[in-house]
Protein backbone atom coordinates (compact mmCIF):
# COMPACT_ATOMS: atom_id res chain seq x y z
CA UNK A 1 0.00 0.00 0.00
CA UNK A 2 1.03 3.33 -0.95
CA UNK A 3 -0.97 6.73 0.12
CA UNK A 4 -2.00 7.23 -3.33
CA UNK A 5 -2.25 5.05 -6.42
CA UNK A 6 0.86 3.97 -8.01
CA UNK A 7 0.39 5.58 -11.73
CA UNK A 8 1.47 8.00 -14.06
CA UNK A 9 2.67 10.78 -13.87
CA UNK A 10 6.05 9.61 -11.86
CA UNK A 11 6.37 12.77 -10.62
CA UNK A 12 5.69 11.46 -6.32
CA UNK A 13 9.01 9.62 -5.00
CA UNK A 14 7.06 7.04 -3.15
CA UNK A 15 4.95 6.32 -6.07
CA UNK A 16 8.43 5.77 -8.06
CA UNK A 17 10.40 4.03 -5.20
CA UNK A 18 7.00 0.81 -5.54
CA UNK A 19 7.50 1.20 -9.40
CA UNK A 20 10.77 0.45 -9.18
CA UNK A 21 11.05 -2.15 -6.65
CA UNK A 22 8.17 -3.86 -8.14
CA UNK A 23 9.42 -4.07 -11.89
CA UNK A 24 12.87 -5.44 -10.57
CA UNK A 25 11.55 -8.26 -8.17
CA UNK A 26 13.36 -11.64 -9.09
CA UNK A 27 11.90 -14.26 -7.23
CA UNK A 28 8.38 -12.62 -5.47
CA UNK A 29 5.41 -10.97 -7.83
CA UNK A 30 3.70 -7.74 -6.28
CA UNK A 31 0.46 -6.61 -6.51
CA UNK A 32 0.19 -2.56 -6.64
CA UNK A 33 -3.14 -0.08 -6.16
CA UNK A 34 -4.15 1.64 -9.15
CA UNK A 35 -7.12 3.97 -9.07
CA UNK A 36 -10.71 1.93 -10.41
CA UNK A 37 -11.31 1.76 -14.32
CA UNK A 38 -7.48 2.72 -15.26
CA UNK A 39 -5.42 0.65 -17.38
CA UNK A 40 -2.86 -1.56 -15.67
CA UNK A 41 0.79 0.76 -15.66
CA UNK A 42 3.16 -1.68 -15.01
CA UNK A 43 4.30 -5.08 -17.34
CA UNK A 44 4.73 -7.68 -15.06
CA UNK A 45 3.20 -6.46 -11.93
CA UNK A 46 -0.64 -7.45 -11.04
CA UNK A 47 -2.90 -4.30 -9.99
CA UNK A 48 -5.91 -4.27 -7.76
CA UNK A 49 -7.98 -1.41 -8.57
CA UNK A 50 -8.93 0.34 -5.14
CA UNK A 51 -8.69 4.24 -5.16
CA UNK A 52 -11.59 6.16 -6.79
CA UNK A 53 -9.95 9.72 -6.36
CA UNK A 54 -6.91 11.34 -7.94
CA UNK A 55 -4.96 10.46 -5.34
CA UNK A 56 -2.65 13.56 -5.87
CA UNK A 57 -0.11 14.02 -2.71
CA UNK A 58 -2.63 12.62 0.28
CA UNK A 59 -5.14 9.93 -0.07
CA UNK A 60 -9.01 11.19 0.48
CA UNK A 61 -11.06 9.70 3.47
CA UNK A 62 -12.62 7.69 1.43
CA UNK A 63 -9.77 5.94 -0.45
CA UNK A 64 -8.01 5.37 2.73
CA UNK A 65 -11.89 3.38 3.63
CA UNK A 66 -11.28 1.63 0.42
CA UNK A 67 -7.87 0.70 1.24
CA UNK A 68 -8.97 -1.01 4.44
CA UNK A 69 -11.85 -2.76 3.15
CA UNK A 70 -9.20 -4.24 0.39
CA UNK A 71 -7.13 -5.51 3.04
CA UNK A 72 -9.78 -6.77 5.56
CA UNK A 73 -11.29 -8.89 2.31
CA UNK A 74 -7.47 -10.14 1.18
CA UNK A 75 -6.73 -13.79 0.54
CA UNK A 76 -4.32 -14.04 -2.07
CA UNK A 77 -1.19 -12.42 -0.78
CA UNK A 78 1.57 -13.39 2.16
CA UNK A 79 2.61 -9.68 2.93
CA UNK A 80 1.30 -6.60 2.57
CA UNK A 81 4.11 -4.21 2.47
CA UNK A 82 3.38 -0.32 3.25
CA UNK A 83 4.79 2.60 2.03
CA UNK A 84 4.27 6.42 3.67
CA UNK A 85 5.91 8.79 6.09
CA UNK A 86 4.42 7.99 9.34
CA UNK A 87 1.24 10.05 9.62
CA UNK A 88 -1.64 9.17 11.70
CA UNK A 89 -4.43 8.47 9.12
CA UNK A 90 -2.59 6.02 7.19
CA UNK A 91 -1.36 4.32 9.69
CA UNK A 92 -4.87 3.65 11.40
CA UNK A 93 -6.03 2.08 8.31
CA UNK A 94 -2.38 -0.21 8.27
CA UNK A 95 -2.48 -0.61 12.13
CA UNK A 96 -6.26 -1.91 11.71
CA UNK A 97 -5.53 -4.58 8.68
CA UNK A 98 -2.61 -5.77 10.68
CA UNK A 99 -4.96 -6.19 13.87
CA UNK A 100 -7.78 -7.78 12.28
CA UNK A 101 -6.00 -9.72 9.84
CA UNK A 102 -2.48 -11.24 10.77
CA UNK A 103 0.06 -11.15 7.97
CA UNK A 104 3.37 -10.47 7.93
CA UNK A 105 4.03 -6.68 7.23
CA UNK A 106 6.53 -4.48 5.89
CA UNK A 107 6.62 -0.27 6.65
CA UNK A 108 8.82 1.66 4.39
CA UNK A 109 9.11 5.33 5.94
CA UNK A 110 9.19 7.22 2.67
CA UNK A 111 10.12 10.59 4.68
CA UNK A 112 10.44 11.49 8.04
CA UNK A 113 7.45 12.03 9.93
CA UNK A 114 6.14 16.06 11.42
CA UNK A 115 8.42 17.66 14.49
CA UNK A 116 6.47 16.69 17.79
CA UNK A 117 4.91 13.45 16.62
CA UNK A 118 4.97 10.16 18.30
CA UNK A 119 7.11 8.11 15.68
CA UNK A 120 6.74 4.63 18.00
CA UNK A 121 3.01 5.04 17.73
CA UNK A 122 2.54 5.51 14.33
CA UNK A 123 5.24 2.30 13.30
CA UNK A 124 2.88 -1.15 13.38
CA UNK A 125 4.41 -3.42 10.76
CA UNK A 126 7.05 -6.37 11.33
CA UNK A 127 9.58 -4.61 10.12
CA UNK A 128 10.15 -0.81 9.20
CA UNK A 129 12.41 0.30 6.35
CA UNK A 130 13.89 3.13 6.32
CA UNK A 131 15.67 4.95 3.77
CA UNK A 132 18.48 7.37 5.66
CA UNK A 133 20.98 7.51 8.61
CA UNK A 134 18.92 9.95 9.58
CA UNK A 135 15.43 8.29 9.79
CA UNK A 136 16.79 4.98 11.12
CA UNK A 137 18.30 6.87 14.62
CA UNK A 138 15.18 8.78 14.56
CA UNK A 139 13.49 5.57 14.62
CA UNK A 140 15.62 3.87 17.17
CA UNK A 141 15.63 6.83 19.25
CA UNK A 142 11.73 6.70 19.56
CA UNK A 143 11.92 3.12 21.22
CA UNK A 144 11.18 0.88 17.76
CA UNK A 145 13.41 -2.17 18.64
CA UNK A 146 16.96 -2.75 16.71
CA UNK A 147 15.86 -5.94 15.24
CA UNK A 148 12.47 -4.34 13.77
CA UNK A 149 14.35 -1.85 12.19
CA UNK A 150 16.09 -2.02 8.29
CA UNK A 151 17.73 0.24 6.32
CA UNK A 152 17.81 0.07 3.04
CA UNK A 153 18.38 2.83 0.05
CA UNK A 154 15.28 3.74 -2.41
CA UNK A 155 15.48 2.25 -5.83
CA UNK A 156 16.33 4.79 -8.77
CA UNK A 157 16.29 3.83 -12.11
CA UNK A 158 19.41 4.83 -14.35
CA UNK A 159 18.85 7.78 -16.52
CA UNK A 160 21.10 8.74 -19.66
CA UNK A 161 23.89 11.08 -19.07
CA UNK A 162 23.43 13.91 -21.91
CA UNK A 163 25.71 14.89 -24.32
CA UNK A 164 26.44 18.75 -24.87
CA UNK A 165 23.81 18.62 -27.99
CA UNK A 166 21.19 17.17 -26.22
CA UNK A 167 21.65 20.04 -23.39
CA UNK A 168 21.81 22.51 -25.63
CA UNK A 169 18.88 21.82 -27.06
CA UNK A 170 16.84 21.12 -23.73
CA UNK A 171 17.74 25.02 -23.01
CA UNK A 172 16.24 25.55 -26.39
CA UNK A 173 13.16 23.96 -25.36
CA UNK A 174 12.54 25.31 -22.13
CA UNK A 175 13.52 29.08 -23.07
CA UNK A 176 16.84 28.99 -21.33
CA UNK A 177 19.76 31.01 -22.45
CA UNK A 178 22.57 28.44 -24.30
CA UNK A 179 25.47 30.84 -23.32
CA UNK A 180 24.83 31.89 -18.97
CA UNK A 181 25.00 29.33 -16.37
CA UNK A 182 22.01 27.89 -15.21
CA UNK A 183 21.04 26.88 -11.77
CA UNK A 184 17.76 25.01 -10.97
CA UNK A 185 15.69 24.79 -7.38
CA UNK A 186 13.73 21.53 -8.21
CA UNK A 187 12.14 21.94 -4.18
CA UNK A 188 8.79 22.91 -2.95
CA UNK A 189 7.42 26.17 -1.74
CA UNK A 190 5.69 25.61 1.11
CA UNK A 191 7.53 24.11 3.58
CA UNK A 192 11.15 25.08 4.16
CA UNK A 193 12.44 28.68 3.42
CA UNK A 194 15.03 26.82 0.86
CA UNK A 195 13.23 28.54 -1.92
CA UNK A 196 13.55 32.16 -0.57
CA UNK A 197 17.59 31.75 0.75
CA UNK A 198 18.50 30.79 -3.33
CA UNK A 199 16.73 33.97 -4.35
CA UNK A 200 18.49 35.72 -2.03
CA UNK A 201 21.90 33.72 -2.90
CA UNK A 202 21.24 34.86 -6.66
CA UNK A 203 20.90 38.45 -5.82
CA UNK A 204 23.97 38.22 -3.82
CA UNK A 205 26.29 36.19 -6.04
CA UNK A 206 24.89 34.45 -8.90
CA UNK A 207 23.08 37.12 -11.04
CA UNK A 208 26.49 39.21 -10.77
CA UNK A 209 27.86 36.05 -12.95
CA UNK A 210 25.38 36.31 -15.25
CA UNK A 211 23.37 33.12 -13.67
CA UNK A 212 19.91 31.95 -14.76
CA UNK A 213 18.11 30.79 -11.72
CA UNK A 214 15.00 28.20 -12.32
CA UNK A 215 12.42 27.17 -9.56
CA UNK A 216 10.90 24.13 -11.00
CA UNK A 217 8.37 23.56 -7.92
CA UNK A 218 5.41 21.16 -7.87
CA UNK A 219 2.27 22.70 -5.88
CA UNK A 220 1.55 20.49 -3.24
CA UNK A 221 -0.57 22.12 -0.92
CA UNK A 222 -3.15 25.18 -1.58
CA UNK A 223 -0.68 26.99 0.46
CA UNK A 224 2.21 27.39 -2.95
CA UNK A 225 0.03 29.90 -4.76
CA UNK A 226 0.52 32.17 -1.89
CA UNK A 227 3.92 31.36 -1.10
CA UNK A 228 4.65 31.90 -5.33
CA UNK A 229 3.32 34.79 -5.26
CA UNK A 230 5.07 36.48 -2.15
CA UNK A 231 8.64 34.86 -3.55
CA UNK A 232 7.95 36.37 -7.34
CA UNK A 233 7.30 39.87 -4.95
CA UNK A 234 10.79 39.26 -3.48
CA UNK A 235 12.76 38.55 -6.55
CA UNK A 236 11.20 42.43 -7.86
CA UNK A 237 12.59 44.09 -4.15
CA UNK A 238 15.70 41.88 -5.09
CA UNK A 239 16.30 43.28 -8.78
CA UNK A 240 16.36 39.60 -10.21
CA UNK A 241 12.80 39.08 -11.77
CA UNK A 242 14.45 39.44 -15.45
CA UNK A 243 17.17 36.34 -14.42
CA UNK A 244 14.44 34.45 -12.56
CA UNK A 245 12.55 31.73 -14.59
CA UNK A 246 9.41 30.45 -12.32
CA UNK A 247 8.68 27.44 -14.33
CA UNK A 248 6.62 25.56 -11.94
CA UNK A 249 5.73 21.46 -12.39
CA UNK A 250 7.02 20.40 -15.82
CA UNK A 251 7.32 17.17 -17.95
CA UNK A 252 11.06 18.09 -18.63
CA UNK A 253 12.25 17.51 -15.54
CA UNK A 254 15.07 15.50 -16.58
CA UNK A 255 15.74 17.08 -19.56
CA UNK A 256 15.87 20.57 -17.11
CA UNK A 257 18.34 18.78 -14.33
CA UNK A 258 20.84 17.87 -17.56
CA UNK A 259 20.81 20.67 -18.50
CA UNK A 260 21.86 22.64 -15.40
CA UNK A 261 25.25 23.64 -14.49
CA UNK A 262 24.27 23.31 -10.63
CA UNK A 263 21.45 22.13 -8.94
CA UNK A 264 20.48 23.12 -5.26
CA UNK A 265 18.44 21.87 -3.10
CA UNK A 266 19.08 22.84 0.16
CA UNK A 267 16.18 22.34 2.49
CA UNK A 268 16.74 22.59 6.29
CA UNK A 269 13.35 20.49 6.65
CA UNK A 270 12.80 17.80 4.43
CA UNK A 271 9.39 16.94 5.46
CA UNK A 272 7.30 15.84 2.97
CA UNK A 273 9.78 15.01 0.60
CA UNK A 274 11.98 11.39 0.98
CA UNK A 275 14.66 11.63 2.79
CA UNK A 276 16.99 11.01 0.06
CA UNK A 277 15.16 13.51 -2.38
CA UNK A 278 14.35 11.47 -5.85
CA UNK A 279 15.03 14.81 -7.62
CA UNK A 280 18.64 15.17 -6.31
CA UNK A 281 19.66 11.07 -7.44
CA UNK A 282 18.16 12.10 -10.55
CA UNK A 283 20.44 14.75 -10.79
CA UNK A 284 23.53 12.93 -9.73
CA UNK A 285 23.17 10.54 -12.12
CA UNK A 286 22.92 12.86 -14.74
CA UNK A 287 26.29 14.08 -14.02
CA UNK A 288 24.98 17.25 -12.56
CA UNK A 289 27.28 18.69 -9.14
CA UNK A 290 24.37 19.07 -6.59
CA UNK A 291 24.19 21.05 -3.47
CA UNK A 292 22.32 19.97 -0.54
CA UNK A 293 21.72 21.21 2.85
CA UNK A 294 24.13 19.89 6.35
CA UNK A 295 22.41 18.76 9.03
CA UNK A 296 19.60 16.41 7.03
CA UNK A 297 19.09 13.28 5.79
CA UNK A 298 20.15 14.57 2.46
CA UNK A 299 23.68 14.96 3.46
CA UNK A 300 23.86 11.44 3.33
CA UNK A 301 24.53 11.98 -0.30
CA UNK A 302 27.64 13.90 -0.21
CA UNK A 303 30.07 11.12 0.27
CA UNK A 304 33.00 10.29 -1.49
CA UNK A 305 32.47 13.89 -3.12
CA UNK A 306 29.64 12.95 -4.66
CA UNK A 307 27.64 16.24 -4.23
CA UNK A 308 27.96 19.25 -2.15
CA UNK A 309 26.44 19.16 1.32
CA UNK A 310 26.58 22.86 2.86
CA UNK A 311 24.95 24.99 6.10
CA UNK A 312 21.93 26.59 5.09
CA UNK A 313 22.05 29.67 5.10
CA UNK A 314 22.04 32.76 2.55
CA UNK A 315 25.54 33.53 2.43
CA UNK A 316 26.67 29.62 2.69
CA UNK A 317 24.99 28.84 -0.26
CA UNK A 318 25.76 31.89 -2.31
CA UNK A 319 29.75 31.35 -1.77
CA UNK A 320 29.54 27.69 -2.91
CA UNK A 321 27.60 28.25 -6.25
CA UNK A 322 29.81 30.56 -6.69
CA UNK A 323 32.90 28.77 -6.33
CA UNK A 324 31.55 26.04 -8.67
CA UNK A 325 30.59 28.61 -11.27
CA UNK A 326 34.50 29.57 -11.80
CA UNK A 327 35.92 25.84 -11.75
CA UNK A 328 34.29 23.53 -14.75
CA UNK A 329 36.29 21.08 -13.85
CA UNK A 330 35.39 20.40 -10.15
CA UNK A 331 31.74 20.50 -11.27
CA UNK A 332 32.66 18.11 -13.62
CA UNK A 333 34.85 15.64 -11.22
CA UNK A 334 31.88 16.07 -8.87
CA UNK A 335 29.42 15.15 -11.28
CA UNK A 336 31.35 12.08 -12.57
CA UNK A 337 31.26 11.18 -8.88
CA UNK A 338 27.86 11.58 -8.36
CA UNK A 339 26.68 9.12 -11.38
CA UNK A 340 29.55 6.50 -9.96
CA UNK A 341 27.91 6.82 -6.59
CA UNK A 342 24.38 6.82 -7.63
CA UNK A 343 24.73 3.97 -9.73
CA UNK A 344 26.11 1.73 -7.15
CA UNK A 345 24.02 2.25 -4.23
CA UNK A 346 19.93 3.08 -5.85
CA UNK A 347 20.30 0.81 -8.71
CA UNK A 348 16.68 -0.98 -8.43
CA UNK A 349 18.01 -4.19 -8.96
CA UNK A 350 20.34 -4.16 -5.83
CA UNK A 351 17.67 -2.36 -3.62
CA UNK A 352 14.77 -5.09 -4.90
CA UNK A 353 16.96 -8.03 -3.64
CA UNK A 354 17.50 -5.79 -0.08
CA UNK A 355 13.49 -6.28 0.15
CA UNK A 356 13.23 -10.10 -1.44
CA UNK A 357 15.59 -10.96 1.11
CA UNK A 358 13.77 -9.12 3.80
CA UNK A 359 10.22 -10.76 2.46
CA UNK A 360 11.98 -14.07 2.84
CA UNK A 361 13.31 -13.40 6.39
CA UNK A 362 9.74 -12.57 7.42
CA UNK A 363 7.86 -15.78 5.28
CA UNK A 364 10.57 -18.33 6.38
Amino acid sequence: MVSKPVVPPWNDSSKNLVRDLATHFARHRATIMIRRGEAAPLVGVAHSAVYAGAGHFSPALADNARVLLRLLADRGHDLWHFFFAPNRRSSSVGRACARARRRPSVQTVCSAPAAGVDVQKLLFADRTVVLSQHSEALVLAAGVPRERVRRIAPAVHALPVPDAARRAAARQRLGLALDRPVIVYPGDLEYSSAAERVLRAHAARWQRRGAVLVLACRAKTAAASERERALRALAGQLGVTGDVVWLGETREIHALLGAADVVVLPAETLYAKMDLPLVVIEAMLLERCALVAAGTPAAELAVDDAALAVTPEVDAIAEAVSSLLEDDARRAAIGRAARAHALARFAPTRVAAEYESLYDELLS
